[in-house]
């Protein structure tokens, strides 16, 4: 499922960013912790790669 938004594409990164063990899982906060401990590593590098452009910073 692709980002409907920036922050859930960067907080999508930061999830997978731990993931790959590359990050402290600590390190992680409010929704980049959510998605760390729901989502697998396939979905979040699909969220992370969604194109950046003409997306909206947030999402109501």
């Amino acid at each position: 499922m692709p980002a409907k938004s920036k922050a859930q594409q960067k907080a999508a990164g930061a999830a997978l960013s731990a993931k790959r063990g590359e990050t402290d899982k600590s390190e992680l906060q409010d929704a980049s912790k959510s998605m760390y401990e729901s989502m697998s590593e396939e979905e979040l590098e699909e969220m992370a790669s969604t194109e950046r452009e003409g997306k909206p910073d947030h999402v109501d």
